[in-house]
């Protein structure tokens, strides 16, 4: 038996009902039928069930086939609709085609009926596709794709709607601006698979906590927006309040808890601002506020508005600041602890900006991650690195330079060639460049990050394990990957002041020297935490014992002293 097909006969003739059936059963199909000859009789039979097709007597006495055409085009209008008579002029039959007949097949010719029956269902369905298609990308104008919240366009809409009315009807208006922190760990260390569901629900619990006519929007990757028509001061604040509460809630990832906090901003109409674009940078500010101050919720204040820094101008500085070397290096060294030769330095990237001056990593390493900023500013990083380290080999040709690699560098297959293509043009003799990674971003993707820095340690490249007990990995599972050195987090250092616990950072140099890893202390501050590393059997250490970050004619005059100081300058 062939596939199901549901026909709907406009007919009063049982006669030609039963011709019409015949045709059709010589398609090898399974044949679900209803006659009807009444207006009644056919919404009933719509409103019943669904059809594939409907086939209508041009004459009948009481109900004409357009009469019937007419009311199956108030329920579908892409249903096969085929007229059929036995007596017809040419005429008349292209009137009735130009109703909205699919086709018009004379009663003594009723061989045509089966190949248009064919060909009609499958331009029906093509005419379905083509209006699910459409209605999709009607709804992507204005609906976010992940989280299936209104976007930012319709959000736009929506605020200047809200605020006409609340301008007519003389009542406020509030707009919030919510920001997720800490989600960016969870997406770069469980991946984007994992962050993309923690967003989703997100959104699905902001909008089960608002009422009608409320709107929440998703602006962009953690950032959402909420407008609260006719709210004043007190409502929103008691909102946010409640939206903060189910963000904060834990969300269950097995075997994990996941958390994040929510930094709220919270603009007022009229108090704040008249028009959509300065209540949405208000509440921008507001929120960057409370993300600052770390109390969860701030409502704009023009007194406090110190953090109004447009953040697209500053994006736009950073972009510049990249393309035209604003970016500047300063390094620290990396001293070993029984030769108390400098072993390499590392390299941490500043932004000398024309109007804020030097900005540190911390400022703005965040914002070139969210705007795919940070692959051209590692790249220049490296670059930089790569020429001080050229110039300082020419006194120790084995210094190597280091340079903080992002968790984001691991979901870029096109960055290992382009950093070899860089150590290839500075012509070097490797290994120079060591890359410094977390902990966290080796165990968020294994597989991934075992081919990556397999590539990596291929052409020449030092790796590092940077922050070295901060995550959840294992001295054993590191033993996997090619890497080279560990360094052990400055908190587990800080321990050491004093003679303090030892047990920690003595356990890590003895298994990871069993691994053939050369281990170094982060954040050496005094005498009794270099001559304890010593004494535990640590290679190396770093930190302000030694020499804060410096740039480069500061960090070059720094290894001139140190060399002269412990008698190695002639090596």
């Amino acid at each position: 038996m062939g596939p199901l097909l549901r026909v709907l006969i406009v007919e009063n003739s049982e006669d030609d009902t039963r011709l019409l059936l015949r045709e059709l059963q010589r398609g090898e199909m399974e044949l679900q039928w209803e006659r009807i000859d009444s207006t009644a009789a056919m919404v009933a039979a719509l409103d019943r069930q669904s059809w594939d097709l409907v086939i209508a007597d041009f004459t009948m006495p009481g109900f004409s086939g357009t009469e019937a055409l007419a009311a199956l085009r108030v329920r579908d209008p892409d249903l096969p609709f085929i007229f059929v008579s036995g007596a017809i002029g040419e005429d008349v039959a292209v009137e009735a085609m130009k109703t909205g007949a699919h086709d018009f097949i004379m009663k003594g010719n009723l061989r045509r009926l089966l190949p248009a029956v064919t060909r009609e269902l499958r331009e029906a369905e093509l005419r379905r596709e083509h209006r699910r298609m459409a209605e999709r990308l009607q709804h992507l104008a204005y609906y976010d794709a992940l989280t299936d919240l209104p976007n930012r366009a319709l959000l736009h809409d929506r605020l200047h709607q809200g605020l006409a009315a609340a301008q007519r009807n003389h009542k406020p208006l509030a707009f919030l601006i919510l920001d997720l922190d800490g989600f960016k760990e969870i997406n770069d260390t469980l991946g984007h698979r994992v962050g993309d569901a923690f967003l989703q629900r997100v959104g699905q619990r902001m909008r089960e906590e608002l009422q009608e006519p409320d709107t929440v929007a998703r602006l962009g990757g953690d950032e959402f927006a909420v407008i609260l028509p006719e709210a004043d001061l007190h409502s929103a604040l008691a909102v946010a309040g409640r939206l903060a509460a189910v963000v904060e809630r834990p969300f269950r990832e097995e075997p994990l808890h996941l958390t994040v906090r929510a930094s709220i901003g919270i603009a007022l109409y009229p108090l704040h601002g008249l028009t959509e674009d300065v209540l949405m940078q208000r509440a921008d500010v507001a929120m960057y506020m409370a993300k600052e101050t770390k109390r969860g919720v701030a409502v704009y204040a023009s007194e406090t508005d110190r953090y109004n820094q447009p953040r697209l101008l500053f994006k736009s500085e950073l972009r510049q600041a990249i393309e035209s070397g604003q970016l500047v290096q300063h390094y620290q060294p990396k001293v070993s602890l029984h030769s108390q030769k400098v072993l390499g330095l590392e390299a941490l990237t500043y932004w000398q900006h024309p109007r804020d001056g030097l900005l540190p990593p911390a400022r703005f390493i965040g914002l070139a991650e969210q705007n795919d900023l940070i692959r051209p500013l590692t790249l220049a990083a490296i670059d930089v690195a790569l020429r001080s380290c050229r110039r300082w080999r020419a006194d120790d040709p084995e210094l190597t330079l280091s340079v903080n690699l992002s968790p984001h560098a691991l979901q870029d297959d096109r960055f290992p060639e382009e950093v070899a293509l860089l150590v290839k043009a500075s012509t070097l003799a490797l290994p120079s460049l060591e890359l410094e990674i977390t902990e966290n971003l080796i165990i968020a993707d294994p597989a991934r990050a075992l081919a990556m820095l397999t590539q990596w340690n291929r052409i020449g490249i030092r790796l590092s394990i940077d922050d070295f007990g901060t995550g959840y990995s294992s001295l054993v599972y590191l033993k996997k990957l090619p890497v080279h050195e560990l360094k052990i987090d400055r908190s587990f250092i800080a321990d050491l002041a004093d003679h303090g616990n030892d047990v920690i950072v003595r356990s890590v140099i003895e298994l990871a020297h069993g691994l053939g890893l050369t281990v170094v202390a982060e954040g050496v501050e005094t005498q009794a935490m270099w001559d304890r590393l010593a004494a535990l059997g640590c290679d190396a250490a770093q930190g302000f014992y030694l020499s804060r970050p410096a740039p480069f004619a500061e960090m070059t005059s720094w290894l001139l002293r140190w060399r002269e100081s412990t008698g190695l300058d002639g090596e």
